[in-house]
């Protein structure tokens, strides 16, 4: 039986459509059964209605505090049990309550070979450090910010004349191929999926 997914997503949604290209096939051993979006304006929101996915927009805006505006993430988790949980561009830090309810059951991916590269701007900030390589990094969540376990890697590398969007595009087609991968490899047991020289030729 596939295991059951919610992903969370704050903007484009466009890792959240990968990851349900993926589960669409039938040996894939995952299905996205919802998604939370915490941003009413998002892009995704469209999408995920698209491919028939019930989604629930919880803003944060609306709620007083976090506490209770996970409160109301919890509530909806809780109707439909899911086996593992997806962040998918979802730009909320979470509690560490809501780490230790899903422990080990909440995958991220970053655009930066973690842990070089942590938090926003990231491709502003790969192009004035001056790295040749960069990519992606598909991790565990845990209370501190892309620190968790990595449970894969895609390289990128960075052209001569690449800008932060040039870079991000192409490190997210990276990502949207190697999303999909990570999430089956875990769920299969199997986290060496990754050969960094093979990604490299890949993109």
């Amino acid at each position: 039986m596939k295991k059951q997914i919610v992903v969370f997503i704050s903007g484009n949604g466009s890792n959240m459509v990968a990851l349900v290209k993926a589960s669409k096939q039938k040996e894939y051993p995952a299905e996205i059964i919802a998604v939370i979006c915490d941003n009413p304006h998002a892009k995704g929101i469209e999408k995920a209605r698209d491919n028939h996915l019930p989604i629930h927009i919880i803003d944060r805006k609306d709620y007083p505090t976090k506490e209770a505006y996970e409160e109301s993430i919890f509530k909806v988790l809780a109707k439909y049990q899911p086996d593992l949980i997806c962040f998918a561009g979802y730009m909320r830090l979470i509690s560490s309550r809501f780490v230790k309810l899903y422990e080990g059951k909440i995958l991220n991916i970053h655009p930066s070979l973690l842990p070089s590269f942590k938090g926003l701007k990231t491709h502003e900030r790969v192009l004035q450090a001056g790295v040749k390589i960069t990519g992606c990094t598909v991790h565990l969540v845990t209370e501190d910010m892309d620190s968790g376990k990595i449970l894969a890697q895609a390289a990128v590398p960075i052209c001569p004349n690449d800008t932060a969007d040039s870079l991000a595009q192409r490190v997210l087609k990276a990502e949207h191929k190697l999303y999909p991968e990570a999430l089956k490899a875990f769920i299969e047991g199997n986290n060496k999926i990754t050969d960094a020289q093979q990604q490299l030729l890949s993109f």
